[in-house]
């Protein structure tokens, strides 16, 4: 086994996979390709971030790659020799047709970056796959139920490839962020390390034994038993996409379209509050503290309320929304920070230090996120805290990269078409 993996990420950001992994070891994971493009944006401030930290002299613009992942030719990908793929990607319509010929298999929604992915791993195939994506994905769409993740999965299958996921609320894991996100772990069946994790019950693999419950611990039976084993997806894709529904629970693991789910809880959580990841106050520039007019706005949007609304065919309804404490709690983790925080909005944290209330700072949100403080320096502010709320949590990445450099470390050297 060489004694490096050679990691391509996809809609990379400002870097979270790449800093995580190389915080559990920036020599043994090697990005040898990444791909940040905004679309409809002229100023790239996410690309243009991410290559500001990671551009050394050995690699170059076309190593960090800032076009459409569409119009990237499938010979680029042939010829990286991925070992290991990781990306966050956005959260789509993943519904299929079949196409026009019917014996060309099935297309997916033009633009849905989950086919791009599906196209570099059919093109690369590579040993370990590494997602992100938001917790509603096992829940898509509204109307039929986990229909999407379904999709995933399939697909995931027909390459060959076992998959476990898992919801992980960052701050049950030494973060000061309420932040929850699905995490999908997709390995090549043919590796040693699948050959062994089969040998083993899937109860083991997703209470003790496997990726997940091996990096994030949790307890040894399932919240309010829900634990259900041997649910076989259908073998048609189309199928799936037209018909298939199921409420997926926050873990599970898929071995030839039979998948196993189940909701765990974490063993021992370890949050860390809000306070430690704030700036002393002599640091934080006026700007920041609430004005009198602002104090009330956000008074009115935590509160509770009961709005009459009219819907587009003049339907009347009474919208609802229940109160929130007017400032949030910096004993506890922060909530999750959206595109929108630092804006008045709903979402937004409001802290009350010293008697003033105030917006996070950009490098407090950065802090809740892992990254080091100025990590987005030179952006509009703005644009500060729309990338933090689009990043993931660092820390988790590296938790998950140490553990991936175990598994790749004891591999056996064998092909992995």
């Amino acid at each position: 086994m060489s004694n490096q993996l050679n990691v391509v990420e996809l809609f990379a950001g400002v870097g979270g996979f790449r800093l995580g992994l190389e915080k559990a070891d920036a020599s043994f994971f090697k990005t040898v390709w990444a791909n940040q493009w905004e679309p409809g944006k002229k100023v790239q401030h996410a690309y243009d971030c991410y290559a500001s930290h990671f551009k050394t002299d050995d690699n170059n613009l076309d190593d960090i790659n800032n076009e459409d992942i569409s119009t990237i030719e499938n010979s680029v990908f042939e010829r990286l020799n991925i070992d290991l793929l990781v990306g966050g990607f956005p959260c789509q319509d993943y519904s299929v047709a079949r196409t026009l010929s019917g014996e060309q298999g099935i297309k997916g929604k033009k633009g849905v970056l989950f086919w791009e992915i599906k196209r570099i791993i059919e093109n690369s195939h590579p040993q370990y796959v590494l997602l992100e994506n938001v917790d509603r994905l096992i829940k898509s769409p509204a109307k039929q139920r986990g229909r999407d993740f379904a999709v995933m999965l399939a697909v995931f299958r027909d390459l060959d490839y076992i998959v476990e996921w898992r919801v992980i609320n960052a701050s049950e894991y030494g973060n000061a962020q309420r932040r929850r996100r699905v995490f999908i772990f997709a390995y090549k069946k043919n590796l040693d390390y699948a050959e062994q994790q089969m040998s083993l019950p899937t109860d083991d693999l997703l209470f003790k034994d496997g990726f997940f419950a091996r990096t994030f611990p949790v307890k040894e039976t399932a919240f309010k038993g829900r634990n259900e084993k041997d649910q076989k997806l259908p073998e048609d894709v189309v199928e799936i996409s037209d018909h298939y529904s199921f409420q997926f629970h926050t873990a599970g693991i898929m071995i030839d379209g039979v998948f196993h789910t189940v909701q765990p809880e974490a063993k021992e959580p370890a949050p860390i509050a809000l306070k430690n990841k704030l700036l002393p106050e002599e640091k934080v520039e006026e700007e920041y503290y609430l004005k009198e007019a602002e104090i009330e706005k956000f008074d009115y949007l935590r509160g509770s309320k009961k709005i009459e609304r009219i819907s587009k065919d003049g339907h009347k309804y009474i919208y609802a929304e229940g109160g929130m404490s007017p400032v949030d709690d910096v004993d506890l983790p922060g909530r999750t920070m959206l595109t929108s925080e630092g804006s008045i909005n709903r979402s937004t944290h409001v802290v009350e230090v010293d008697g003033r209330k105030r917006y996070l700072t950009p490098i407090e949100c950065e802090r809740l996120n892992g990254f080091s403080d100025n990590w987005t320096f030179g952006m509009p502010k703005r644009m500060r805290y729309f990338c933090m709320g689009n990043a993931l949590v660092v820390d988790l990445i590296k938790d998950m990269g140490e553990r991936i450099k175990e598994i790749a470390l004891v591999e056996k050297k064998k092909p992995c078409n």
